[in-house]
């Protein structure tokens, strides 16, 4: 069995941006990753990477901004109010956290200035302008299931817990 569209694939895999260290890997949580395939769930880039391989497989791939988190966009900022984040009064210039608005749900942003009631934040992705360099493990692929497809992603271990 192959990856495909509405099977879902579980995978290790590291990543790094150009530095020496990784900057995310599955397997420092010590459980792969689990994804329904062709619902836009990981980065265009890796998805597509991972179409027609098998269990057992195991590679590189490099994905250019453009099929990961786009190109960094200058003046990009927002001034949020404080209560939006979780301990907002401990974030300080530079850190990476996750804002929620109803709009457009969870977006992982970093801290750009902190002021005494309001937080301003670069709205690009930590990983923006980056070519991210994967490796990658293919540990199991299974049919999605009728209410995974539905839902548009993984249930179970290492996908979205329901």
């Amino acid at each position: 069995m192959n990856v495909e569209a509405n099977k879902v694939v579980s995978f290790h895999y590291s990543v790094s941006d150009g530095g020496s260290e990784p900057v995310d890997s599955s397997r420092e949580r010590g459980q792969p990753l689990s994804v329904l395939i062709g619902h836009g769930n990981i980065i265009p880039g890796l998805e597509q990477a991972l179409l027609g391989h098998g269990v057992g497989d195991t590679f590189e791939v490099s994905v250019e901004p453009a099929q990961a988190y786009g190109e960094r966009r200058a003046n990009f900022t927002q001034r949020v109010p404080k209560k939006y984040f979780q301990q907002g009064e401990r974030l300080r210039p530079g850190d990476i956290t996750v804002l929620h608005t109803r709009e457009a749900g969870a977006r992982t942003v970093v801290v750009h200035k902190v002021g005494s009631s309001v937080i301003d934040v670069d709205l690009n992705h930590p990983l923006a302008g980056k070519t991210l360099r994967f490796d990658v493990e293919i540990t199991d692929i299974r049919d999605a299931s009728e209410e995974e497809i539905s839902h548009g992603h993984a249930h179970g271990a290492g996908g979205h817990e329901h």
